[in-house]
């Protein structure tokens, strides 16, 4: 069985610890490799190598360093399709799917490529009499990346390409469930001659993380995952005097009305709370219906949850496929009885489905659950899975008022035909990424991943600018140059 190794100082290396963890497909059930559960040492290891590296990384200039992600950036598309199959092997979202994350990995790596310009200061000359003032951005030092399950390609590169072509170092953890993503990922950064220690991998669990989150030598942290984990980690590394951007959990609503165009409507919804099987930070996770129109989306949107095809995600025809582990299928099954007995009406129920040729599989089927109390558990729980909430409102103002009401603010989506409708619900909404007739409001490379509330602690966002001055710190340089003194040249 392959045991998977760190990445660290440039070379790959056995990790000295006894534990490792399974890695196991989810559409199968089958033992993929097992990875290290790494020592503190191991990580303190990488910090020393990433702070090493850094003295001389930070001085090449940001024209010479971005070369190196322009040859990443080459390597990912020749290498896309082998990447998606791996994602989705211990993933176990559709092949589509895959492709798709890795082509928003690849755009973060072009924007990135634009650092020359994009951590440019700024200066006025003539503040006082002969006396000019100068704005710089200067890299940090060491970072670290903690990323979760459900984008194993997609979101580390919210961060580390901003991150390096800054002048920064950085540490990567990858979530312990998909780590061989991130292992060919690697295998490519090597080919383009990175310095070595620029990027470093350990593999791992709480320990690599409080290891990371309490070393002097980490600047900065950068995470994504459940809200309790991020706050967690957003206080750990603030008391540790770190810089941190961590995005949490979310309960996602998408609000209709009489006027959307039902068909294309029921489509997005469906497409967005069903793909990648409902693990994603943006899943539509609650469906708000305003006024007329509750009956026929209710009947279009259960035909959709039961006509998914479910199945292996490299199959053709798939649409949908596992969730993670069977802890995890176990969990949401246990939500979906829990939102019956909250009186929820399970239009659609899609535990313990039967794929055929794949009964070890952590399946579940799209499910439907109608008339959910607001302030039910699932209602208000991050259920991470296949699983779609309906409610009704009377009219835009009590839908968006349901919308406010929630915790979250990840994302918030509106249907509608209307366009002052879509601009009260977007000054209105209390969300930090919105939609209009969009399922998934997920923000460019170019635009930052934003989120409000219980869904985003920090300031400062993954991507775009946001990435870049997260990453960076200014300096303010107050300059003057006596007349005197310039006569001694």
């Amino acid at each position: 069985m392959k045991q998977l190794k760190n990445y660290i100082a440039g070379a790959w290396q056995q990790s000295k610890t006894t534990d490792y963890l399974e890695v196991i497909n989810p559409a199968t059930n089958a033992l993929l490799a097992e990875v290290p559960l790494s020592l503190a040492s191991e990580l303190d290891q990488a910090a020393t190598a990433a702070s090493d590296a850094f003295t001389s990384w930070r001085r090449i200039p940001p024209t010479e360093r971005i070369q190196y992600l322009f040859k990443l950036k080459t390597l990912l598309e020749e290498h896309r399709e082998d990447l998606a199959k791996t994602i989705t092997v211990e993933c176990g979202k559709t092949l589509k799917e895959s492709q798709g994350e890795l082509q928003r990995a690849i755009e973060n790596v072009e924007v990135a490529c634009g650092i020359p310009t994009l951590m440019q200061g700024y200066n006025s000359e003539d503040i006082s009499r002969g006396i000019d003032e100068i704005m710089i951005r200067q890299p940090l030092g060491v970072v670290g990346v903690i990323a979760p399950f459900n984008f194993p390609a997609m979101i580390p590169f919210w961060f580390f390409p901003y991150a390096i072509a800054c002048g920064n170092t950085c540490i990567i953890k990858p979530s312990e469930k998909v780590p061989q993503t991130m292992e060919k990922i690697m295998e490519l950064i090597d080919q383009t001659g990175l310095p070595a220690g620029v990027v470093n991998v350990v593999n791992g669990s709480k320990t690599v993380v409080d290891a990371l989150l309490d070393h002097p030598t980490v600047k900065a942290i950068s995470f994504v995952g459940s809200s309790p984990v991020a706050k967690y980690i957003y206080r750990r590394a603030a008391e540790n005097g770190k810089r941190v951007q961590c995005q949490g959990g979310a309960k996602n609503p998408v609000v209709i009305l009489p006027d959307a165009d039902l068909e294309m409507t029921t489509r997005i919804v469906a497409d967005s709370a069903f793909g990648c099987a409902g693990q994603r930070c943006l899943a539509a996770s609650l469906a708000i219906t305003v006024g007329s129109v509750k009956a026929n989306f209710t009947d279009a949107i259960v035909d959709a949850a039961q006509q998914r095809v479910v199945g292996n995600g490299l199959e053709d025809g798939v649409q949908m496929g596992a969730v993670i582990n069977q802890g995890s299928c176990d969990r949401i099954q246990s939500l979906i009885q829990t939102g019956i007995d909250e009186g929820g009406k399970p239009l659609v129920d899609g535990r313990n489905p039967q794929i055929p040729g794949y009964g070890q599989g952590s399946f579940v089927r799209p499910t439907l659950l109608q008339d959910i109390p607001l302030q039910g558990e699932v209602a208000t729980t991050e259920i991470f899975g296949p699983v779609l909430g309906m409610i009704h409102a009377d009219t835009l103002d009590d839908a968006i008022a349901l919308v406010n009401q929630s915790r979250w603010g990840n994302m918030a989506c509106l249907f509608t035909n209307s366009g002052a409708a879509a601009r009260k619900f977007r000054y209105e909404a209390e969300a930090g990424n919105i939609g209009i007739n969009i399922g998934v409001a997920a923000p460019m490379a170019f635009f930052p991943f934003s989120g409000w509330k219980e869904s985003f602690y920090g300031d400062l966002h993954g991507q775009s600018q946001h990435a870049v001055e997260f990453f960076t710190q200014t300096k303010v340089v107050v300059e003057r140059w006596p007349k005197e003194w310039s006569r001694q040249f």
